[in-house]
């Protein structure tokens, strides 16, 4: 296991806190950690709604490293609320491909981190509608 995926695993179990927020939301099931190009790890939680317009861990890290001023990312690590990885959903798999359009490619998906397994974006999206 290389350095980085294990900084990202610790970062994003450092967040992950689920909670109750109101009566209907909750937030922290579902934790990620995501890698910019700088080498910066940004994190996120899910934010969960009754009436579904809450948003992803992955895509909240993500938003996290744009509101610092960065647009690249290389890495991204999921950390589901049993533990387990899992691959971004469709919503942020489009977000990351559209981020990345010329490199989304290359984007590194830890799938299962116990196992050290790890895919990239052109993978998981191997034929983008653009």
């Amino acid at each position: 296991m290389d350095q980085q995926w294990q900084k990202m695993y610790e970062a994003a179990s450092q967040v992950q806190r689920f909670h109750q927020i109101g009566e209907h939301m909750e937030a922290g099931g579902v934790a990620a950690a995501v890698l910019s190009e700088s080498g910066k790890i940004y994190t996120g939680v899910c934010v969960d709604t009754a009436c579904g317009l809450g948003v992803c861990a992955e895509r909240n890290a993500l938003f996290n490293m744009i509101t610092q001023g960065e647009t690249k990312v290389s890495r991204v690590l999921a950390l589901m609320s049993n533990g387990k990885n899992g691959a971004p959903c469709g919503a942020c798999r489009e977000f990351i491909v559209q981020l990345m359009e010329k490199d989304y490619q290359n984007v590194e998906v830890m799938m299962d981190y116990r196992h050290d397994r790890v895919v990239k974006m052109s993978e998981l999206t191997p034929e983008w509608w653009l």
